[in-house]
């Protein structure tokens, strides 16, 4: 009974010395960088080593905020790269949590599996992309037009968006370049997407996410695509 209470005296205690180093890294942030739109401080795994999260951004600093990193820091026994996983799954995406209207969408086959793609219309991987995407079958596939290439992009992309047969546009554009004629409508479909992206940290085009919440940035031929989405549909959703 004495040990148990022992144990719990001791956690409360390194409980209450972990409150009180992320008051003093806050505050110190807040006061000496003005950085005081802080959502999360946490250990790191590495001794003496806070993580200190703003939005999907990670820094790392001491328990008194003296010196502020900002770089990867890696698992060297588990060869890993602990930055790199912890950004990965603040920018997972939920494809269910994406506003679905705001995409172009095909059906091919049953149309049983999911793929999300973020594509500029002036990408030439997206446009070889394009081409064997045409090869895959059974999948439904939602296509946000993401112009971050410069002002054509906008142009195309909102020529592609306000089309009669978006899809006919898109296709016409991407796989026979055939260019699309000069068009207007609402277009805050487009700007949703560019949002979407900025929140996500969608940096390259094209873009894919899979039902499973797979993410992969840039364009994979065919044969992966397929694996991909087979892999997916493996993953309860």
């Amino acid at each position: 009974m004495k040990h148990m209470k022992l144990l719990v005296l001791l956690g409360a205690l390194i409980s209450t010395l972990a409150v009180g180093q992320e008051a003093a890294i806050r505050k110190n942030l807040a006061e000496r960088l003005q950085l005081s739109k802080v959502d999360e401080v946490t250990k790191s795994p590495m001794a003496g080593v806070f993580e200190v999260r703003v939005g999907n951004d990670v820094f790392y600093t001491d328990e008194q905020a003296n010196y502020l990193l900002q770089g990867q820091l890696f698992d060297t026994r588990l060869r890993k790269n602990l930055t790199e996983e912890r950004i990965e799954k603040l920018t997972a995406i939920n494809p269910k949590d994406l506003p679905l209207n705001d995409a172009m969408v095909v059906v091919r086959g049953n149309g049983q599996r999911k793929l999300v793609v973020f594509e500029d219309p002036n990408c030439g991987y997206c446009k070889r992309f394009e081409k064997d995407l045409e090869k895959i079958n059974n999948v439904t596939v939602y296509t946000y037009l993401y112009p971050i290439l410069g002002p054509d992009s906008t142009e195309k992309s909102r020529n592609i968006w306000c089309a009669k047969d978006k899809n006919k546009a898109w296709q016409d554009w991407m796989l026979r370049n055939i260019t699309p004629p000069s068009v207007s409508c609402d277009v805050s479909a487009i700007t949703r997407a560019l949002e979407i992206g900025r929140k996500y940290k969608i940096t390259g085009t094209p873009t894919l996410i899979f039902a499973n919440g797979t993410r992969v940035p840039g364009a994979l031929k065919g044969e992966d695509i397929e694996k991909a989405l087979v892999e997916a549909s493996k993953t309860p959703s």
